[in-house]
């Protein structure tokens, strides 16, 4: 690291968990970020502050006035802007030292296998369960650690697999994609605005976390949390040995 460096992540050198070779670490890492919405508006600035090297942000759509309520990486003066550009605008506002790379795509299979292969940590922050699967079976066969986070009107959760670790569960595990759910989004539900920020910024600090090995992450846990009760509840999770996934892994 410069002098720069040593200064502007200073705050996290003072922590034996991280100190200076946890950091060269961050600087040497590359998160995918799914989804520049309510939890990747959340998530990523936190990723880029905390110095995370290269961050690639995969997003088709654009920035709209309904966003503004909680999508916090765009701007007024971003309606009509590409959520993937306007992302990497603020992104680079605020540490210009990292690299952002954009994909304004839908998050395809063919483009993840392109994609995971070069990244040590992905984060879905995705609305849609179809999406979430294909990540997920993605990740599995890339073996890539994968931090999922949802969040709708009032309820939020967030989990960690990483199908490295033989013990721990896949999210086909938890949600079959044989189940058949009535797709809920935040544009026909209704989202409350801190609630995106607060576990989106988990999902940031569960990459931190993953990356540098210290604690005890919510790998094989599914964290519940409710802003109008404030309670969390934490449920432990199993690998289904009929996985559709996993189960031959």
């Amino acid at each position: 690291m410069n002098d720069d460096q040593l200064l502007r992540y200073s705050r996290h050198l003072l922590l034996e968990e991280i100190d200076v070779a946890g950091q060269e670490k961050l600087l040497r890492s590359h998160v995918l970020v799914i989804g520049a919405g309510g939890l990747g508006s959340a998530a990523t600035p936190y990723l880029a502050a905390a110095g995370i090297g290269q961050i690639t942000l995969i997003d088709p759509d654009k920035v709209e006035l309904t966003n503004l309520q909680r999508q916090i990486m765009h701007r007024q003066s971003s309606i009509g802007m590409l959520k993937t550009e306007s992302g990497k605008a603020f992104l680079q506002q605020l540490n210009p030292d990292i690299q952002i790379h954009t994909y304004a795509e839908l998050a395809t299979a063919s483009l993840l296998s392109r994609v995971l292969p070069l990244v040590d940590i992905v984060l879905d922050c995705t609305d849609n369960f179809k999406a979430r699967q294909l990540i997920n079976a993605s990740c599995h066969q890339h073996q890539t650690p994968l931090v999922s986070g949802a969040a709708l009107r009032f309820d939020g959760q967030i989990s960690v697999f990483n199908s490295g670790k033989p013990q721990s569960p896949c999210y086909a595990c938890v949600f079959s994609p044989n189940e058949v759910f009535e797709e809920t989004q935040c544009a026909t539900m209704g989202v409350f605005s801190p609630l995106v920020g607060i576990i989106g910024s988990i999902q940031a600090a569960q990459a931190l976390q993953v990356l540098l090995g210290f604690g005890e992450s919510l790998i094989g846990k599914l964290m519940l949390w409710n802003a109008k009760t404030n309670q969390v509840d934490m449920i432990q999770l199993k690998r289904n040995p009929n996985c559709p996934v996993c189960k031959n892994h």
